[in-house]
């Protein structure tokens, strides 16, 4: 068994800040892909930023202003997220592709809500 568990989010002004961590745990080979998906209210779930290997992607809407970051040693990825809009706010979920003895497995974290005002 897997467990991805993130935390940071939270409600902040327009302009502001804030860091998403997410950690994963539980018998684990080896994890390929680690990204940021996020999920607003009315609308399909989309990729923010994923690390695959060495190289990191970037939504179109958050370049620039959000940086992913990874740490293999603690299995755990970040998501630096800054100049912060209104249109940010909404539901964001931390993906992993992990390695276990089993196989390869997609894996969600329960989302942490990210909360814009204006």
């Amino acid at each position: 068994q897997v467990q991805l568990v993130e935390s940071g989010g939270g409600l902040v002004q327009a302009g502001g800040s804030l860091r998403l961590s997410c950690a994963a745990s539980g018998s684990i080979f080896s994890i390929n892909t680690m990204g940021w998906y996020r999920q607003a209210p009315g609308k399909q779930r989309e990729l923010v930023a994923v690390t695959i290997g060495g190289s990191t992607n970037y939504a179109d809407p958050v370049k620039g202003r959000f940086t992913i970051s990874r740490d293999n040693a603690k299995n755990t990825v970040y998501l630096q997220m800054n100049s912060l809009k209104p249109e940010d706010t909404a539901i964001y979920y931390c993906n992993a592709v992990v390695r276990t003895y089993g196989g390869t497995r997609n894996y969600w974290g329960q989302g942490t809500q990210v909360t814009v005002s204006s």
